[in-house]
């Protein structure tokens, strides 16, 4: 498992955007379709929402990778 700590300097970030911004996904498109996947675990909870609004602290695991959202 790769751990990382991603910084964010807005007070959220939406799932489809987060998964854009670590270059897990290419495109809005290509987000959509790996949140649909069933793939995406938000604080250990399975997320379908591509607007699911991530804050700092919250844990977002896809694959190999653990993300922790910080402020």
């Amino acid at each position: 498992m790769i751990k990382k700590e991603i910084p964010i300097k807005t007070e959220f970030i939406k799932l489809d955007q987060f998964l854009k911004f670590v270059g897990i996904a290419e495109t809005g498109g290509h987000s959509k379709e790996i949140i649909a996947e069933g793939v995406v675990f938000v604080n250990s909870e399975q997320c379908f929402q591509r607007g699911k609004k991530l804050r700092p602290e919250d844990v977002v695991v896809i694959d190999d990778y653990e993300l922790k959202i910080v402020g």
